[in-house]
């Protein structure tokens, strides 16, 4: 994985998110939109060569627009609120479904082994770390005077420390996923990325992560759904 992975699969995925869009505004079902992001996964996983580069993003960000798809239809203010009540509305019961089905993913599995809350309850719940935790430490960071990007490590360090990252949970087991989750706690604790020094603090605790062979890729799909919310909402 590097940047022209991640490059190849931007350019495989650049139809995918309108077309979720507007299948939400047809108030089409979770089939058609699950259809679509297995045929997107596939057109990624081609221009990498089997890397998963953005598999989170295409859950995630797919239901988003796809809610964001259903509010405009309706004529409605595109807020986080509404878009989290068209979601949990439009797709949260087949959501909840989909947990029910055999776990053939490391990060469902993980999920089973440790009794963790995986990406499609999360979502049939509404996402609640994204709208609960990681939008609002972003606007509050923003509100405070942050630059955008000390604003954007600020909401990841909170989403690390609350959410079961299944990616943590693969490659550390638990015990991972706890020692990442306490390591942002602390960054948090110790003033977070309004500290002065907040980015060498940041990435030494990159190097631990690195060390451990741990990497966060569930929160930092989190975060660019936040960093969507901030820039598609009206409120």
């Amino acid at each position: 994985m590097d940047a022209t992975t991640f490059m190849r699969s931007l350019f495989a995925l650049r139809r995918y998110f309108p077309q979720a869009a507007a299948l939400g505004a047809q108030q089409a079902g979770f089939d058609a939109l699950e259809r679509l992001g297995i045929d997107a996964e596939r057109r990624m996983l081609c221009a990498t060569g089997g890397i998963n580069t953005h598999r989170g993003a295409v859950f995630t960000l797919g239901l988003l627009c796809a809610s964001a798809g259903a509010v405009l239809a309706q004529g409605g203010p595109c807020t986080p609120a509404a878009l989290r009540a068209a979601l949990r509305r439009g797709w949260g019961a087949a959501l909840q479904a989909r947990c029910a089905r055999p776990r053939s993913s490391a990060g469902q599995r993980v999920t089973q082994q440790h009794g963790l809350r995986g990406a499609s309850e999360e979502a049939a719940l509404g996402l609640p770390v994204l709208f609960d935790v990681a939008v609002p430490a972003l606007r509050r960071a923003l509100a405070h005077g942050l630059a955008v990007r000390a604003a954007r490590l600020e909401a990841l360090f909170h989403v690390i420390a609350v959410l079961d990252d299944t990616n943590l949970a693969h490659r550390g087991g638990l015990p991972g996923l706890r020692y990442a989750q306490g390591a942002a706690a602390n960054f948090l604790a110790a003033g977070g990325a309004a500290q002065g020094d907040a980015s060498a603090q940041a990435e030494a605790i990159h190097r631990e992560f690195v060390a451990r062979r741990l990497s966060p890729g569930g929160a930092a799909d989190v975060l660019a759904a936040a960093c969507w919310v901030q820039r598609v909402c009206t409120d």
